[in-house]
């Protein structure tokens, strides 16, 4: 089977956006977790933006109960606007006017977080018999790598659906969904026979990690409503593709890119703390004064407080 998707390319992008954030309570009580400042933009813009330079503008949100905040940052701010062109403050309303210009995006509700995979199953309507991409708002990707589109070069070439692969030491296999690999045609991209979520590392088929980024064959969402609860009691992505991979080769197959470029992790507080700083002393504006500070703050060691 040839998907609708490798005939006229990959154009919608989906981001799930429905988690609690608990691991950021209280600061998320209110506040959506993708809304949290990397610097001086919310995570979820940086994984816009990627979508938007991969070439996929057409993007679907799926939020959840006091998620308003993602659609108006992401809308037009009048008023913002209007004060700013009257203090004449160019470069701050380039900056308010360009988020709302950035992608068409378009919002459901998952209504009860039941899983990764049942919120990818929320775009079916949306995303059709198409191949779409989905990007997690947890990892980051450095703008100077093209890992989707490099994704998405392999998934035009040969349809299927293709996922993002990150070698990662032994003791972190259980915090990721886990491929079993075998060599491909290009030395960036491997076959993958099967998958699971968050292994031991004694059972573990491999060391590459699935990282928060995919380009899915539609075939997907017939498979999500089929599956029962996994892991968790919630519906896994990882065991959907799970059946892709282990069905036959004339069926559309499921291959990784490995990646090997820089990925910045916001899922819990002290990753999120790290790619703030990384972020902060890259910036061309901020990263000269800010790594003097910091070696600077790092050498007084400052007594921990309790």
């Amino acid at each position: 089977m040839t998907p609708a998707g490798r005939a006229q390319g990959v154009r919608k992008a989906v981001i799930p956006a429905a988690g609690l954030g608990t691991r950021f309570l209280p600061a998320t009580k209110a506040t959506p977790k993708e809304m949290l400042p990397v610097v001086d933009k919310p995570a979820i813009q940086y994984v816009v933006e990627e979508a938007v330079a991969a070439g996929l503008r057409d993007l679907l949100v799926v939020t959840g109960r006091n998620k308003r905040a993602l659609e108006d940052h992401f809308d037009h701010a009048y008023e913002l606007e209007a004060v700013l062109t009257e203090k004449g403050d160019t470069d701050r309303l380039a900056l308010v006017r360009a988020t709302s210009a950035l992608a068409w995006l378009h919002y459901v509700r998952q209504g009860r977080p039941q899983g990764l995979g049942h919120a990818v199953l929320c775009a079916r309507q949306h995303v059709g018999d198409e191949a779409f991409a989905v990007l997690l708002g947890d990892d980051l990707i450095d703008p100077r790598d093209r890992l989707l589109s490099r994704m998405l070069e392999v998934q035009a070439a040969d349809g299927g659906s293709v996922v993002a692969l990150m070698e990662v030491p032994d003791d972190q296999i259980h915090l990721y969904g886990c491929a079993a690999v075998r060599p491909g045609a290009e030395p960036d991209v491997v076959e993958v026979s099967a998958l699971v979520e968050k292994p031991d590392p004694s059972v573990a088929p491999s060391r590459y990690a699935v990282i928060g980024r995919y380009v899915l064959d539609p075939e997907i969402f017939a498979v999500l409503e089929q599956i029962p609860p996994g892991r968790g009691g919630e519906i896994q992505l990882t065991d959907a593709l799970a059946v892709l991979a282990a069905r036959g080769p004339d069926q559309p197959r499921v291959r990784g890119v490995v990646f090997t470029g820089s990925r910045y992790d916001t899922g819990d507080r002290l990753a999120y703390l790290q790619t703030v700083v990384r972020l902060a002393s890259e910036r061309a504006d901020l990263g000269p004064q800010f790594r003097t500070w910091l070696a600077e703050f790092v050498a007084a060691e400052q007594p921990v407080r309790g």
